[in-house]
């Protein structure tokens, strides 16, 4: 027996050891993306910060994570996926440690950015890692408890309210911390290396290429619901940003070495998969933005009780994510996509029913439904994703995965919420006292929270539930959105996504190089 056969023999039998250390590497990335936002307003009392801060402290890290996510899976193929991983941990736990210790607003978004780099290692890594070590047999399923895992980012509001009770705002990033330290010794010990033996060489043209093009794009995503969808400012960034990575893509075509072969498009099964994560993101998203809003403000919940309320839905994912691969082999990949996104499209429906009184007893089974359509997604959508493309590229298959989710989620956010916005500031405007300060009207017209504290403090209850009555209005109108894009993925995801795969895959992965194998042809 060779080292190499060695190497694999030992890999294989740790696998589901090796699994448990990536869902926890990914548990953190995905959490510090929503736990931060119910410490924002301790930030504001602690770091005197202003909306426009507060803003950038959220959208620095998710800037940086998603313009990088397709070089750092390259780069994890082409150097090794545990190194990536590895230097992930320390960039993010050095990141982590900075932000507990930050001292004004700017410092925060700067070590927020920092930790962006990091999480944009260690996502790809996780997946990447994970398709190497799990023969094709056993793949789904340890990809679906990885997706279950993934849908917890719904409980940062519950962690982050639960630090608040009892710590100071740093807490949220100390406790990255024994995770970081946990992933770097358990990483050491029981991930093999595993990398892309036939890399070409490094793409640094398509590198700054991708990065400046979703960075720019994403940024555009981000500035239009505050700065207008038709402003300069957006459509320079939109007309920018898809300038570059249509000149990513020219240069991607054209190369004899480029980091994402766009052969793989070809592929129905790679290109329908996308997206349908990338609406399946966009419908999540845009709605938890408004969900979490609507319990805290309108319903009158407190952080803490909010994220309580949202468990049963990142349980019933983490019930339905792993188990779904069981129905992928009974009745294909195409119709569990396609009820999952249907499932979820029917529970944004149900959602616009809700109003300013609903109890939650009517609102809990809505949520399941929409949690259960997300859980079949997840799983069979990212594995067609991965299946489809050769085991060498897994670094690049897993980062467009990622990049998918990232981008369609700070879409949703944007489009749902500004619709939400619009609605709710054309009817909250007519309750505003007359004679109230013009920079006062602003605030009260963007931000429901700063609406409620102004009644608050004016006496004016009727202006309390114009706000309340206002936000739901535009909470029902923004969840149709969501719905009409879970039920185009839907409709996307039936005629074109292949019901099984077809192809030869390794039955055993290579763990220490290895050849890349041939690409699976979706039917």
């Amino acid at each position: 027996m060779t080292l190499q056969d060695r190497v694999q023999e030992r890999a294989f039998e740790r696998r589901w050891w090796i699994l448990a250390v990536l869902c926890l590497s990914l548990f953190v990335i995905v959490l510090d993306n929503s736990i931060l936002n119910v410490a924002l307003p301790s930030i504001v009392r602690e770091l005197d910060a202003t909306n426009s801060q507060l803003q950038w402290m959220v959208d620095s890290y998710v800037l940086v994570f998603a313009g990088l996510l397709l070089t750092a899976g390259a780069l994890g193929d082409r150097f090794g996926r545990r190194g990536a991983l590895q230097v992930g941990f320390v960039i993010f736990g050095l990141g982590s440690l900075a932000s507990a210790m930050a001292e004004t607003p700017n410092q925060l978004i700067g070590t927020r950015a920092f930790m962006g780099i990091g999480g944009a290692f260690i996502m790809p890594a996780t997946l990447s890692i994970i398709t190497n070590v799990f023969p094709p047999q056993e793949r789904g399923r340890a990809i679906g408890v990885w997706a279950g895992v993934a849908g917890l980012a719904i409980l940062g509001p519950l962690a982050g309210g639960f630090l608040l009770e009892h710590y100071y705002w740093g807490s949220i990033f100390w406790v990255n911390l024994p995770v970081v330290a946990f992933g770097l010794i358990a990483g050491f010990f029981l991930i093999p290396t595993s990398k892309d033996s036939a890399a070409p060489k490094l793409d640094p043209v398509g590198a700054v290429l991708s990065i400046a093009g979703l960075m720019t794009l994403v940024y555009g995503i981000i500035e239009a619901p505050e700065q207008g969808w038709t402003e300069g400012r957006t459509l320079l960034a939109f007309a920018l940003g898809s300038l570059l990575i249509a000149g990513f893509f020219l240069w991607e075509r054209q190369t004899d070495h480029p980091m994402l072969d766009l052969r793989f498009f070809h592929n129905p099964r790679f290109t329908a998969a996308s997206v349908a994560i990338s609406l399946t993101f966009f419908a999540m998203f845009g709605s938890i933005f408004l969900f979490t809003q609507y319990f805290q403000f309108v319903l009158g919940y407190s952080a803490l009780e909010t994220g309580v309320r949202l468990m049963p839905w990142a349980l019933t994912m983490m019930a339905i994510a792993p188990n779904s691969p069981r129905l992928v082999e009974r009745i294909g990949t195409k119709l569990v996509v396609t009820l999952g996104l249907t499932l979820l499209a029917i529970g944004l429906v149900t959602m616009a029913g809700v109003d300013a009184d609903t109890a939650y007893a009517n609102i809990f089974w809505r949520m399941i439904i929409m949690a259960s359509g997300m859980g079949l997604v997840m799983a069979p959508a990212t594995e067609s994703i991965m299946g489809s493309l050769p085991l060498g590229k897994a670094g690049v298959g897993s980062a467009v995965n990622d990049t998918t989710r990232q981008v369609g989620g700070a879409l949703g956010v944007a489009v749902v919420g500004s619709v939400a916005s619009s609605i709710y500031s054309s009817n909250v405007v007519d309750a505003i006292p007359a004679g109230t300060d013009p920079g006062v009207v602003g605030e009260i017209e963007h931000s429901l929270g700063f609406a409620l504290q102004t009644a608050a403090r004016l006496g004016v209850p009727q202006l309390a539930d114009a706000a309340r009555n206002g936000f739901v209005d535009g909470m029902q109108a923004g969840v149709l959105v969501a719905a009409a894009a879970a039920l185009a993925a839907a409709v996307a995801a039936f005629l074109w996504l292949p019901a099984r795969a077809a192809g030869v895959e390794r039955e055993e992965p290579p763990v220490d190089g290895g050849e890349p194998v041939p690409e699976p042809v979706g039917t």
